[in-house]
């Protein structure tokens, strides 16, 4: 079966290397020099910095340093609507970078802007003007740049919502000319269906990016987004390109679906493989700098919840795939998910770190997932450092034409992070009452383990298959954290369901698949009455697993459910935190802490950011929001001072910057 791992010739020059190399106590030691320099900290996505300045003690003394409101509210907004009625500056949901003082941010629409890290003060702003080049790919939003430099030149880069790969000098903002075509590669370049100006049956772009790219060994390698409102079986494949950072030459191209000739080319039946799409990677990636190698986390083929016309494992979908950075060439790769039809795309940068397994020291690729497994392999060979087991799963579906694979990989270990499938001991049972609420609300639904079968939503029968982990995922875009000192791995992670609604394209207007969705999450849902929750909670949670024994050192729910607890029929009942619904707020570590926004239970229960301590998850400090937050948090140091600094919501979005009243200044 194509989950087993599979290495490639040049493994054996990778393991020769790494065993006459000097073996460092941690290869993976998060941002250095209090700097913030890649969206994950590092190009190994820890998440994690080791400035202690902030800690328990004085956590909840940290006050709103400044705060700088996007570029995109200086824009003529008014006249931009007149012309793109669905525009929106409020998906400012990017990480900011940190280097020698300056902090480096993208906007909703795609500018980016460089500000002075000690008072917010705008140093530059490069507006690409990518709104006007056709609505974005699904929505208007941005989580970040990518910083690069080889002493000399340093150069910020960022994708577009048109598919343009930009590069602009980081000290000025201006386009390096040298780079690609005045400063810009078109990422839609030579991929199959990518057809610039084209727009699908939505009149969205083909093709964009919401990601930040990632630069190792000077080479750039770019997430793209393609559509999922699929209603033809062709689109553009999710091929990747690796970019050198220099000139904005494509040095190789990786080819997510494969084509003729090609490993895995024989898992699509049928040819398929000459007209199928999507297959992209569309959230962050990692890379190890010193290995040469980049990790790319894959999601699903066209149509994500169909796939009669794509028939067999269809390999590189919902894989992890380790390439060489220089060649491009495949090392490894292991598939998570055959013949996906659950929308179980990888939606987030996996982590690297070092861990000691039963005595033996092993580079390690940590990779969570929407179905809430975390795999764990060696990341110089792809090998499972637990066993994954192939397991038995049922095929029965009504989507004609369909194929199911009849096993999915299963993780010994660790234990899933978080609920997995359906049954009638999982629903809400806070009083007898409620019980008998949740009972007939999936009585007309299909329940079932992780990878039941999807059905057509039928009206006035059966309403289809309740999945969960929902299409959203247990773990979604903001992904996880490490901690290299421990080996810990924080993983935020939300409890909900989702019930698909299938329909058959018009041909007359291009439509050519038998089914495809309606829309995310579309179909009728298995609602409670009044807003009550239909499963047990928690309903958010943070998971932290212990990557040297496979095992979860705690769980703590992610917030207090206040504005659950607060209903009528609940308000009498004493219950334990329950978890924000909807919340999934990214992790930062630190040395000491482990820092993550939550909505409610601030002033007024508004939003907060709160920091845990990272050996049991308890709450040692909390202090107020302005608004709810929107992306991650980082830290750096800036002037003898730490400071946390994260972008949050509002009429016109801000990143803020957060310090201490009377920080102990480091010489």
């Amino acid at each position: 079966m194509s989950g087993i791992w599979r290495p490639s010739s040049i493994c054996a020059a990778l393991l020769c290397a790494a065993m006459f190399a000097p073996t460092p106590g941690l290869a993976q030691y998060g941002a250095t020099n209090g700097e913030w320099r890649s969206y994950g900290g590092d190009a190994g996505s820890t998440k994690y910095s080791p400035l202690d300045q902030i800690d328990a003690s004085n956590f909840s003394d940290l006050n709103v340093a400044w705060r700088w409101q996007s570029a995109d509210g200086s824009l003529d907004l008014e006249t931009l609507r007149e012309q793109i009625p669905e525009l929106s500056i409020r998906g400012l949901q990017a990480t900011p970078l940190m280097v020698s003082g300056v902090l480096y941010i993208s906007t909703s629409l795609h500018q980016a802007a460089a500000v002075d890290a000690g008072t917010g003060a705008t140093i530059w702003v490069h507006d690409p003007k990518a709104y006007l080049g056709g609505l974005p790919t699904h929505a208007y939003r941005s989580r970040g740049v990518a910083y690069w430099t080889d002493g000399e030149q340093a150069r910020i880069f960022w994708g577009t919502s048109e598919g343009y790969l930009v590069g602009v000098d980081a000290y000025t903002g201006q386009p390096v000319r040298s780079f690609g075509d005045n400063g810009r590669v078109d990422l839609m370049a030579d991929i199959p269906r990518a057809i610039r100006g084209a727009k699908d049956h939505r009149g969205r772009n083909l093709l964009g990016v919401g990601s930040p790219p990632i630069v190792s060994n000077d080479v750039i390698v770019t997430p793209t987004i393609i559509t999922d409102y699929a209603t033809r079986r062709e689109a553009p494949p999710g091929w990747l390109k690796g970019v050198d950072a220099r000139t904005g030459e494509t040095k190789w191209m990786f080819r997510t679906v494969p084509q003729e000739g090609d490993l895995g080319v024989d898992t699509w039946l049928d040819d398929s493989w000459r007209y199928s799409g999507n297959t992209n990677v569309w959230a962050m990636l990692s890379a190890d700098d010193e290995l040469g190698v980049v990790y790319l986390p894959t999601g699903t083929p066209t149509s994500d919840y169909y796939g009669g016309h794509r028939l067999g494992d269809n390999l590189f979908a919902e894989s992890i795939v380790a390439l060489d950075i220089e060649t491009g060439e495949r090392i490894w790769h292991f598939q998570a998910v055959h013949h996906g039809v659950w929308d179980y795309d990888f939606p987030a940068a996996p982590n690297l770190l070092d861990v000691t397994v039963d005595g033996r020291p092993i580079k390690a690729i940590a990779q969570v997932s929407k179905q809430g497994f975390t795999y764990v392999l060696d990341r110089l060979t792809g090998e499972p450092i637990w066993p994954i087991e192939e397991r038995a799963v049922a095929t029965d579906t009504d989507l004609e034409g369909d194929v199911l694979s009849p096993t999915q990989p299963f993780p010994t270990k660790p234990p899933p992070f978080d609920y997995q499938g359906l049954n009638i001991d999982d629903l809400v049972d806070f009083t007898p009452e409620i019980r008998a609420m949740a009972i007939e609300a999936v009585e007309n639904f299909r329940l079932g383990p992780l990878f039941t079968p999807p059905t057509v939503t039928v009206e006035g029968g059966r309403q289809g298959t309740i999945q969960r982990p929902q299409i959203r995922g247990a773990a979604s875009w903001t992904g996880a954290g490490v901690d290299p000192e421990s080996g810990l791995l924080y993983v935020p992670s939300l409890n909900g369901v989702t019930v698909m609604k299938y329909y058959t394209p018009d041909p007359a207007e291009g439509g050519n698949l038998n089914l495809t969705q309606a829309g995310f999450g579309s179909g009728t849902q298995p609602d409670m009455p009044d807003g009550l929750p239909l499963l047990k909670p928690p309903y958010s949670r943070i998971t932290a697993i212990d990557l040297n024994q496979g095992d979860h050192a705690w769980m703590q729910p992610a917030g207090d459910g206040n504005r659950i607890r607060d209903h009528e029929l609940l308000t009498h009942l004493d219950l334990p935190p329950l978890g924000d619904p909807g919340i999934i707020g990214g992790p930062l570590i630190t040395k000491t802490l482990l820092v993550s926004a939550l909505s409610t239970g601030g002033a007024d229960d508004g939003p907060r950011l709160v920091a845990r301590d990272k050996s049991t998850g308890d709450i040692v400090g909390w202090v107020d929001l302005p608004a709810r937050a929107i992306g991650t948090p980082m830290t750096y140091m800036h002037g003898g001072v730490q400071y946390i600094a994260l972008t949050i919501g509002g009429r016109v979005p801000e990143l803020v910057s957060l310090r201490l009243p009377n920080p102990p200044r480091l010489p």
